[in-house]
């Protein structure tokens, strides 16, 4: 008989001198004992074509693919990924059901880790990605931080942080022939300010802290880029709670550390501190920098920033939310069991992606769906999710926008595009859509 060698590796062992057909017989009791490996979404180096199309946007508009299928259904499967069935929901009321059904849907993903040894930076937590109770333990270490009252003693900080934004962006253009990027010196350096106080960021730190959150939202390089920038933003905030271990300071982290931090380890911290940054940076940035772009479109609007009252100020900044909407996709939900949604089977293990920025388009819910307008005053959105992982920085961000983008319009109102609106360029695939530069000018010419 010729010697024959078969190498298992899935099983840790190896066969010599057996026939095909027990070989056979071996292998498949072998993987009965010890289960293939799950999937495992860090090694994903490439979104199926096919299905990025919730993901990517013209100008600050879904694309037309995204309207098509929303227009035939409001639940659609739209692929299989590492053998996972993937369904899109763009319905309002779809939507609203989904995200506010905890029984059903879990967002725990841990299972999709794959099962090599990993760093405490490397794990998924926060409250996006965490079912009862952890969430509910977690989440009720900031919610009193983020009440109405809490956050009243950061109004005069914002405003603080605006008005030397704007100081510098002036001073910039003045040395620039009157134009400045807007994304730099105001989209991005406003919510960082705010971030890094509200957590307690050194100003020593900031500069390092500032360079990791550029690629944390980017799709491109599929789920190993996205995980890979969240490992690093993760690291150092896990770092940073150790060292305030030892000298809490004035923000978030301090405070959480002097009155309750020995009920939590430094790694659920890092992970709380990391979705505090991760909900109150990127996507407020590029609020205001989309916004900023949609209002030197909208004359009344800006006007209504620097010359009406707080509730036309609120009309503004809501309708702003729902029609930019930068995050585009919510936490994605893995059903508990076989269920029908909207007279779609969906087994259980798949993936259901709410597409807050669809459903924020439902003609069923928006008089004017695809225009900003504030005919839709009063129209409700999900620009901050819904449910139990709705943002709990909701009010925070709309403090920010409240503050930033009036003082802009008071201080610069004949604010207008130094470019032509062909040559911006907007984020191609991102789970948070907004624009590299806006370079504007601040005065009439």
């Amino acid at each position: 008989m010729r010697k024959a060698k078969l190498d298992l590796q899935t099983v840790g062992m190896s066969i010599t001198w057996v026939p095909a057909g027990v070989r056979r017989r071996a292998l498949k009791f072998a993987l009965r004992r010890k289960a293939s490996p799950l999937p495992d979404i860090t090694t994903l180096r490439k979104v199926p074509e096919s299905a990025t199309y919730p993901l990517r946007r013209v100008g600050p508009d879904p694309v037309p693919k995204l309207r098509e299928v929303a227009a035939q259904a409001p639940v659609t499967k739209i692929t299989t990924i590492l053998g996972l069935d993937i369904f899109l929901v763009t319905g309002w009321e779809e939507a609203r059901t989904v995200l506010a059904d905890r029984t059903s849907y879990s967002n725990d993903m841990r299972h999709l880790m794959g099962s090599r040894p990993r760093t405490d930076a490397e794990g998924i937590g926060g409250l996006g990605m965490t079912d009862p109770p952890d969430h509910t333990r977690l989440r009720g270490l900031l919610t009193p931080e983020f009440t109405m009252r809490r956050l009243a003693r950061l109004e005069l900080l914002i405003d603080e942080i605006v008005g030397d934004a704007l100081d510098a962006m002036e001073k910039h253009a003045v040395e620039a022939d009157g134009v400045a990027d807007l994304v730099e010196h105001f989209g991005f350096e406003v919510p960082f300010r705010v971030i890094c106080d509200l957590l307690g960021i050194r100003d020593s730190d900031r500069e390092a802290f500032h360079a990791l959150g550029a690629a944390r939202f980017d799709v491109s390089e599929g789920g190993a880029g996205v995980f890979g920038a969240a490992t690093e933003t993760r690291t150092f905030l896990i770092e940073e709670v150790r060292r305030q271990r030892l000298d809490p300071g004035d923000g978030l982290i301090g405070e959480i550390i002097r009155t309750r931090g020995e009920e939590f380890d430094d790694v659920e911290l890092g992970g709380l501190a990391d979705g505090v940054f991760l909900g109150g940076y990127e996507t407020s940035a590029s609020m205001l920098s989309m916004g900023a772009y949609v209002l030197m479109q909208q004359p009344e609007a800006y006007a209504a920033l620097r010359s009406g009252d707080r509730g036309q100020v609120d009309v503004v900044v809501e309708e702003l939310l729902r029609y930019l909407c930068p995050v585009q996709i919510a936490f994605p939900r893995f059903a508990r069991a076989d269920l029908q949604l909207a007279g779609q089977r969906i087994t259980k293990g798949s993936v259901v992606v709410v597409s807050l920025s669809g459903a924020n388009r439902d003609p069923e819910h928006v008089p004017e769906p695809e225009q900003f307008s504030l005919h839709n005053a009063g129209t409700a959105h999900l620009a901050f999710g819904h449910g139990l992982h709705r943002c709990v920085g909701a009010e925070l961000a709309r403090m920010e926008l409240r503050a930033a983008l009036s003082a802009l319009s008071a201080r610069f109102p004949d604010l207008s595009l130094a470019v032509d609106p062909t040559e911006l360029e907007f984020r191609e695939l991102s789970i948070v859509h907004g624009i590299d530069e806006l370079p504007v000018r601040l005065t009439a010419s």
